[in-house]
């Protein structure tokens, strides 16, 4: 799966080129990337692990060597991960962005879903917080120990439910 990002061809070895106010030899090392991209540098390394980011440069002694389209890759991957798409779904993303003839669609359809799946996740989270509220509501938060909080966590047959109180 060939995932080098073409509108951002990498630049040869030594050169440099104007970034803001300072200036970058690219390529850089995995530190200079992260820092770049906004991420560690061990989750460029685990990007590379899931070839998201293939045929990263080596020295002659094995360290990496990211060029400006690697950074690219990865602030794009970052930005993914930021909005909350799945390592698949990036990986997709990833070869839609780098296919020239794709459709929009493609990629509308995968953040539509995604749009869904955040939906459901962010009502169930509601349903959580308004049941929280609820049993903090019923306890006294005083010096007895009998707390409605602890009794609906224990008790089975909530079974995770947002009955409250005994």
């Amino acid at each position: 799966m060939n995932m080098a990002h073409s509108s951002a061809a990498p630049q040869a070895s030594g050169s440099r080129k104007a970034t803001g106010a300072a200036s970058i030899a690219w390529p850089v090392s995995i530190s200079k990337a992260a820092q770049l991209a906004g991420i560690s540098a061990r989750m460029a390394r685990h990007y590379e692990s899931l070839n998201l980011l293939p045929h990263v440069g080596r020295t002659d002694s094995g360290y990496r060597l990211y060029s400006e389209a690697d950074v690219h890759t990865l602030r794009f991957i970052r930005r993914s991960r930021d909005l909350g798409f799945s390592m698949e779904e990036i990986e997709t993303l990833l070869n839609l962005w780098n296919d020239k003839q794709r459709a929009s669609s493609s990629v509308k359809e995968i953040a539509q879903k995604h749009i869904e799946v955040l939906s459901e996740r962010i009502a169930a989270m509601q349903s959580m917080q308004r049941s929280l509220q609820q049993l903090v509501h019923s306890c006294h938060g005083d010096h007895r120990p009998d707390c409605p909080i602890l009794d609906n966590l224990a008790d089975p047959a909530t079974d995770g439910s947002s009955s409250c109180c005994h």
